[in-house]
C-alpha cells in the first residue's frame, strides 16, 4: 500500500518535476529563452505613477532629493507650497487618482501602437498601487486612491489582448528594514524576506503578469536579493511560467549581465547590434519619468525623436518602451496623448516594418543615421528619416537581382528602380505635393528580390 502510495505520488509529480529544469543560480536562469511574444511586440508604453505624482515637481524620485539628499531646490518648494512639518507621507491622501479611466488607458495605448504595458506597481518611494499585504497603510487600497490600480488596469489591457508588464523596486529608499539590512553590510535579509520577496510573489500570484521589470537592485548583491531563488520559482512552478519576461535589474552586478532581456542603462542606445535581447526605456518628458506640473513643450520629446528612437532601435534588435507619467488624478495629459497617437498614426502605416521583424545584415546604411533596415523572412525594410530632395532613394547595402520589386508601405503600386552606378539602386520616390507644414517622419519602402 505504502509503495503504491509512492508510485501515485511520483506520477502525480512527474510532470512538476520534469518541467521544473531552472536552478538558481545565473548559469542556468541566462539559458532561459525569453518567450517569443516579447521580440515579436517591439512597442511598449510605460507608466509612472505613485505617490511622487502629487508633489509633481522635479521627478519621481522627490522624496530622495528632497530628505535623502537635502537639495535646497527640493526643501524650498516644500517650504512654499506646504505646511510645516509636512512629511511625504503627506502627500499620499492627495494621490485620488479620480479621473483614472483604465479602459480609457487601454484604448489610448492600443491606438499607440503598444502591445505590451508596463506599470509601477512599487517605486522606490515604497507605496504600492495595489493592497500589498506587507504594506500596511502605505498602499493605494488603504490610502490615497482607495482601489486597486494594478488590477483594474490589468483587466482593461487585457479586454485589448494588450501584454500586462509590473515594474517593481526591490529596494524602499527609507523603509526601516532596508536602512537597518544596508547597515549591516546586507548581511542581515529582513527587508528582503518581510517585504520585497512576499511583494512579488503576491504580485505574480495574484496578477498573473506578461513582464516583470525590475529596478531598484543596483545598492546590494544578489545573494541579499534572494533574485535567482525567485526567478527559478518564476520559471519553474509560478502560474506564469512558460510566458513570463524579466529584465536584467536583479543584483547590483546584474545589469547587462543576468536576467532575461537586458536594459544596461535608461534610454540606453547600443550603438551596434548586440547578440542578447534588450529593451531602450524612454520617456516623453526628457527630464522626469514622473509626472511634472511645470514641464514646457521644450522638455518634450517631438514625434520625429520618438520615431527615430523607435526605428534605430528596432533595427538594432531591440523592443521601444516609451514612457507616460499620469497626474495624480490619473489624467494622461493631452500632450501626452498627441505624442502616443502620432507614433500610432506612424505604426498604422509602418507597423509592417516594425512589428515582429528581425534586425538584417546591415543595420543602417553607410553608418549614416537617417536610412535604417529591418527584415522579415527574404523581405527587407529600409526606413528612411529625411525625404530626399531630389525624390530619389540611393541604397548602397541591398543588392538587386532583376527580380527586385519595390514598394512603399502606405502608397499604392511599386516604385521604379535602377542599379546604382557604385553598388546598390536608386529608388524613385512618388511625387509629393508642397505642404506647408512640415512633412512626417520616417517613411519605409520595402524591398524583394534582394540580397
Amino acid at each position: 500500500m505504502a509503495a503504491g502510495g509512492l508510485v501515485w505520488l511520483a506520477a502525480a509529480l512527474g510532470p512538476v518535476l520534469a518541467a521544473a529544469c531552472y536552478r538558481p543560480d545565473w548559469a542556468s536562469l541566462d539559458a532561459r529563452p525569453v518567450p517569443a511574444w516579447f521580440d515579436q511586440a517591439k512597442v511598449g508604453v510605460f507608466v509612472h505613477w505613485g505617490v511622487f505624482s502629487v508633489p509633481a515637481w522635479g521627478s519621481e524620485w522627490f522624496w530622495w532629493h528632497w530628505q535623502g539628499e537635502h537639495r535646497a531646490d527640493y526643501e524650498r518648494f516644500v517650504q512654499r507650497r506646504y505646511p510645516p512639518d509636512t512629511t511625504y507621507a503627506d502627500f499620499a491622501p492627495g494621490f485620488t487618482a479620480h479621473d483614472f479611466q483604465p479602459r480609457q488607458w487601454a484604448q489610448l495605448f492600443q491606438r499607440a501602437g503598444a502591445r505590451y504595458v508596463v506599470l509601477t506597481t512599487k517605486h522606490h518611494e515604497g507605496f504600492t498601487n495595489w493592497g500589498s499585504p506587507v504594506s500596511w497603510n502605505w498602499n493605494s487600497l488603504d490610502t490615497g486612491p482607495h482601489r486597486d490600480l494594478v488590477g483594474e488596469l490589468g483587466q482593461a489591457l487585457r479586454e485589448r489582448n494588450i501584454r500586462y508588464g509590473l515594474y517593481h523596486s526591490l529596494l524602499e529608499w527609507f523603509n526601516p528594514l532596508y536602512l537597518a539590512d544596508k547597515e549591516s553590510g546586507f548581511k542581515t535579509q529582513n527587508f528582503v524576506l518581510k517585504k520585497t520577496m512576499p511583494e512579488l510573489y503576491d504580485l505574480v500570484l495574484k496578477y498573473k503578469p506578461d513582464l516583470i521589470w525590475s529596478d531598484g537592485d543596483w545598492e546590494a548583491p544578489e545573494s541579499y536579493w534572494n533574485s535567482t531563488s525567485f526567478l527559478a520559482w518564476l520559471y519553474n512552478d509560478s502560474p506564469v511560467k512558460d510566458s513570463v519576461v524579466v529584465n536584467d535589474r536583479w543584483c547590483n552586478n546584474c545589469s547587462c549581465h543576468h536576467g532575461g532581456y537586458y536594459n544596461c542603462a535608461d534610454k540606453y542606445k547600443p550603438g551596434t547590434l548586440p547578440t542578447h535581447k534588450w529593451e531602450m526605456c524612454s520617456s516623453i518628458d526628457k527630464l522626469s519619468w514622473g509626472y511634472r506640473s511645470n514641464m514646457n513643450i521644450a522638455e518634450l520629446m517631438d514625434e520625429a525623436s520618438i520615431i527615430e528612437e523607435l526605428v534605430q532601435t528596432v533595427s538594432f534588435g531591440g523592443n521601444y518602451l516609451l514612457n507616460v507619467g499620469p497626474t495624480k488624478e490619473g489624467v494622461i495629459v493631452p500632450i501626452f496623448q498627441e505624442r502616443l497617437l502620432a507614433l500610432g498614426r506612424w505604426l498604422d502605416t509602418n507597423g509592417e516594418a516594425i512589428y515582429e521583424s528581425k534586425p538584417w545584415r546591415v543595420q543602417m546604411e553607410n553608418s549614416t543615421d537617417t536610412v535604417w533596415y529591418t527584415s522579415k523572412g527574404p523581405v527587407v525594410y529600409a526606413i528612411f528619416l529625411i525625404w530626399p530632395r531630389d525624390n530619389v532613394l540611393e541604397l548602397s547595402s541591398p543588392a538587386p537581382s532583376p527580380a527586385t520589386q519595390v514598394t512603399m508601405l502606405g502608397f499604392a503600386g511599386t516604385l521604379e528602380w535602377q542599379k546604382s552606378p557604385g553598388k546598390g539602386l536608386l529608388i524613385t520616390l512618388p511625387y509629393m505635393l508642397p505642404s506647408p507644414l512640415p512633412p512626417q517622419s520616417g517613411w519605409t519602402v520595402k524591398l524583394e528580390g534582394v540580397k
